[in-house]
């Protein structure tokens, strides 16, 4: 059976966990791998952005008004991240989240803040994070609707408590649920 070539293709929506150490794009580079070490389907891109030392979920599809509505600002689609941090916010830390915190690259928007149980379904990080016994660590979850560069990172470091491990565990109605780092659905 013949296919048409200008029949429409259906729109792909790939839902992975990326683990530490592995950068948003299919190419390795340096010391960071590649998401072609773990996905391989052709024509998909992906929609947004995690650093290499973050973890969770990246959104990868074949459609680009999608990619556009996932990952442009001007659409304000809601990322929530579980961010350990050194020390514990008090309620001025996570206000100040709440109202927006001053960056270097101006006013970030308000955001939802609260301190949360470190996640039950979290796994174990390779290499894992780095301790020091005279400073308590705890988790707070945090729902922004930009994406500035490390933004996550400079925000909770402004309120006095640097990020120690960032994972981002749902963008829009998409969320990472029962997905192992490495492994993906969609």
């Amino acid at each position: 059976m013949a296919t048409n070539p200008g029949a429409p293709r259906a729109t792909r929506l790939i839902c992975f966990n990326k683990p530490y150490g592995v950068l948003s794009q299919f190419t390795p580079e340096g010391r960071w791998r590649g998401l072609k070490d773990f996905i391989d389907v052709p024509g998909v891109y992906v929609a947004g952005r995690l650093d290499a030392d973050s973890e969770g979920l990246l959104l990868l599809t074949n459609d680009g008004q999608l990619q556009a509505r996932i990952s442009h600002p001007r659409h304000k689609m809601e990322k929530t991240y579980w961010v350990q941090v050194e020390g514990t916010p008090d309620d001025d830390a996570l206000m100040a989240l709440r109202q927006g915190v001053q960056l270097s690259d101006g006013l970030t928007r308000p955001a939802r803040a609260r301190a949360i149980p470190e996640p039950a379904s979290l796994w174990e990080r390779d290499p894992p994070v780095r301790f020091r016994q005279a400073i308590p660590t705890s988790w707070i979850e945090l729902v922004i609707t930009e994406g500035r560069n490390r933004q996550v990172r400079r925000m909770t470091a402004a309120t006095g408590h640097p990020t120690l491990r960032l994972i981002r565990a749902a963008i829009g109605p998409h969320a990472l649920e029962s997905l192992v780092p490495g492994a993906y659905r969609g």
